[in-house]
């Protein structure tokens, strides 16, 4: 790698391919497109290298545990920006070695737990950016002193095949479909939109609900689900893109959330939505102005929205054109702009 240009190094060695890792991605091919040199270093086999494979002037490094054994090959790094927790410790080793700096982006709510190796991670970091302000007040346990940027999560733009969509259309073909995506888990609240879909399938036998992904209670929810023939799961699809062109409305029940990025694709694709008022999702999301917000955890308050919207069009429509002129300043180019003037600040 030529060193005339400084070196952007990202850390990321998460196993799956969520919204962290999809939201690394996208920078890191941003950034490749403005002419930055940049290395990321990811677990071995990792889905996000996969995705990475191709991209110029990024070199991949993937390596086994513990990880700290491969500090060497970052040696030649400007700055290291830490995108999980593994990730963040990769890089304050390698600023107690090396004295890189380092920042660390913060995408979810939960706690962290307060030890001294936390404490130290954080506290050397440079900044800490979080996706939203409301991530800051669970850091801010950690060390109230440290200095914080938000810079918001971008829409993925994704990819669209009209024949898919043609194809999955006529699969539900005469159906009012609702979509939802996400890990197939207890806190992403499944749950509570299937107990909806019971009550709506005796009312409204039209409304079809298909969930989009895996998970480690796959299986419970099939069986919560196995008397309705108005719910299709479909396991991990690769066309993501495709179904939310197909989906009449999007239902998101989380319980917890960072900023939930998944809800900018489908505002960017003119859907209306229905989700919880949890995490950071209400810095964004205003009931009845450009989605429906509900508390969580509330099976009527979800069947009485989606009823809402099945019904009503024209609310549909000025929900869907609100949401798409809010996505409009969550683009991958603005968020890549801001992470450029962080790093430009560090070397």
């Amino acid at each position: 790698m030529q060193k005339d240009k400084k070196i952007i190094t990202h850390t990321n060695f998460a196993k799956g391919f969520r919204g962290g890792e999809r939201q690394t991605l996208l920078l890191i091919k941003e950034l490749s497109a403005k002419g930055h040199l940049q290395k990321v270093f990811t677990r071995k086999n990792s889905p996000l290298a996969d995705r990475l494979k191709g991209v110029k002037n990024l070199t991949i490094v993937q390596i086994s545990k513990p990880y700290i054994f491969s500090l060497s090959d970052a040696k030649d790094s400007d700055v290291i920006h830490a995108h999980e927790a593994k990730g963040a410790q990769f890089a304050y080793f390698a600023n107690l070695i090396y004295k890189t700096p380092y920042i660390i982006t913060r995408r979810v709510s939960f706690s962290i737990k307060n030890n001294f190796l936390n404490r130290a991670i954080y506290s050397n970091s440079s900044y800490i950016i979080t996706v939203v302000d409301s991530i800051q007040d669970e850091v801010k346990k950690i060390n109230r002193d440290l200095k914080f940027k938000t810079i918001n999560s971008a829409y993925s733009d994704l990819d669209v095949n009209n024949s898919e969509v043609e194809n999955i259309k006529n699969e539900f073909k005469s159906k009012f479909l609702i979509g939802t995506i996400g890990e197939l888990e207890h806190l992403k609240g499944q749950y509570y939109l299937i107990e909806a879909m019971k009550m709506l399938q005796k009312e409204f036998p039209d409304i079809h609900l298909i969930l989009l992904g895996k998970g480690s209670e796959e299986n419970l929810f099939k069986e919560q689900a196995k008397e309705l023939s108005n719910v299709t799961f479909t396991g991990f699809v690769n066309n993501v893109g495709d179904y939310i062109q197909c989906f009449d409305l999007f239902a998101f029940p989380s319980l917890s959330e960072g900023i939930a990025s998944i809800l900018f694709d489908i505002m960017q694709s003119n859907v209306p939505i229905v989700t919880t008022n949890v995490g950071g999702i209400p810095e964004y999301i205003k009931n009845d102005e450009n989605a429906l917000l509900i508390e969580s955890k509330n099976i009527q308050a979800l069947y009485e929205s989606i009823k809402r919207l099945y019904l009503d069009k024209n609310l549909r429509e000025k929900l869907a054109t609100k949401a798409l002129e809010t996505v409009e300043d969550y683009s991958i180019t603005a968020m890549a702009q801001k992470y450029e003037k962080v790093y430009k600040e560090l070397v």
